[in-house]
């Protein structure tokens, strides 16, 4: 089962660069093509090992994670950004600029979606 730390229970000072737990979009299939590219492009993000870390790590904080993720991983700071920039593209994360840092948290929405499409399959 997919859980999302927090999502219903964390104050909005303590969220500052993630979006609203209930930002939900209008309803999308769950079968047929447009469904099965969806799909295609979040597996497609999550098919590296790092990547997953990340979301991981990030599912396990309340709130925005910025240099803790580099700290984190066993790779370049460079690495870590380009892994970031495939779940961001993805919509699987969500980064805020906060000063001189960028703060990172995950896409409850994003990833609820992808839980109902494999649930699907």
């Amino acid at each position: 089962m997919l859980w999302l730390p927090g999502a219903q229970d964390m104050s909005s000072s303590s969220r500052v660069c993630c979006p609203p737990p209930n930002t939900e979009r209008g309803l999308s299939p769950l079968e047929g093509e447009q469904a099965d590219a969806e799909l295609a492009r979040l597996a497609k993000a999550l098919g590296h090992p790092a990547r997953v870390k990340i979301l991981r790590m990030l599912a396990r904080h309340e709130g925005c994670v910025c240099s803790e993720l580099v700290e984190g991983l066993d790779l370049a700071q460079s690495t870590v950004s380009q892994h970031l920039k495939v779940l961001k593209d993805a919509e699987l994360i969500h980064g805020e600029i906060s000063g001189p840092r960028i703060c990172y948290c995950i896409q409850p929405y994003t990833l609820r979606r992808l839980r109902a499409l494999i649930v699907c399959l």
